[in-house]
């Protein structure tokens, strides 16, 4: 099973699963071919809708990555919470996610107690934070 963290380091390019064989790693390549393909279609789309400097400032930082790598870290920095959200539309009302995470300090924090989600409707975790070792 994959974890939300492991959701954003594949979707950012940094995920270090290798595979368990050769499959698994063609199934990862074609993953990592595709995540490319989007994202070529969406920096196409930015850089085509935007105008003078944005356009310029926009080609600046995502021009020169053909993986676009720095558009797939921005990508996920403005949409992790309504992929968390996508994840858990599906969880049932009394599901919670296994710890105190509500919160700017884990001594009061609140529980995820709806849907895994926290009543402000923010990813209760930050464990794609964390880095691989």
């Amino acid at each position: 099973a994959r974890s939300f963290a492991d959701i954003g380091d594949i979707i950012r390019g940094k995920d270090l699963f290798l595979g368990y064989n050769k499959s698994d790693q063609k199934e990862k390549d074609k993953l990592q071919i595709k995540l490319k393909e989007y994202f070529k279609k969406i920096y196409d789309d930015v850089t085509k809708s935007s105008t003078g400097e944005k356009r310029s400032a926009l080609k600046a930082r995502y021009g020169g990555d053909k993986d676009f790598f720095q558009l797939r870290e921005d990508w996920w920095n403005n949409n992790r919470k309504m992929v968390w959200y996508a994840i858990t539309c599906g969880a049932g009302n009394d599901s919670q996610y296994f710890r105190r995470t509500c919160g700017s300090d884990e001594k009061t924090a609140s529980l995820a107690d709806v849907q895994c989600r926290c009543k402000t409707n923010v990813v209760p975790t930050y464990f794609d934070y964390v880095p691989q070792y």
